[in-house]
């Protein structure tokens, strides 16, 4: 009797890991916006104290997809890695405009930097 209460308590743990390992690696493989394809520069700005610079690359997905844009936050101070924070679909240009120094508006959207993010696919 004590051993099947063993024997049932390693078994649900082995699946809870296992569905928890399945759940990140389908988030890594469709949802994680630093696997985002590199592009074309298309447009390049700069924050207005200077802090961060913003630029946009459209991607071709092929001959299956549409364009997209993506927008890469680069820190002009310190050492940090580049952040992708924005991704949409089926646009091929960007329209950038800083409203201050830490809230910019692409494509219509806007959004405060360096917290916030747009993904097409979160909608």
């Amino acid at each position: 009797m004590i051993w099947r209460e063993k024997g049932l308590k390693k078994i649900t743990i082995v699946l809870f890991l296992l569905v928890g390992l399945i759940s990140c690696g389908v988030y890594w493989a469709f949802f994680d916006m630093s696997r985002l394809p590199k592009g074309e520069l298309i447009e390049e700005a700069q924050s207005p104290d200077g802090t961060y610079t913003l630029k946009a690359y459209v991607s071709d997905g092929g001959a299956t997809t549409s364009y997209a844009v993506r927008g890469e936050l680069n820190f002009n101070k310190g050492n940090r890695k580049p952040k992708n924070i924005y991704w949409n679909y089926r646009e091929e240009t960007a329209s950038m405009k800083w409203i201050d120094s830490d809230t910019v508006q692409i494509n219509g959207r806007i959004l405060n930097v360096p917290y916030e993010t747009y993904d097409f696919r979160n909608d």
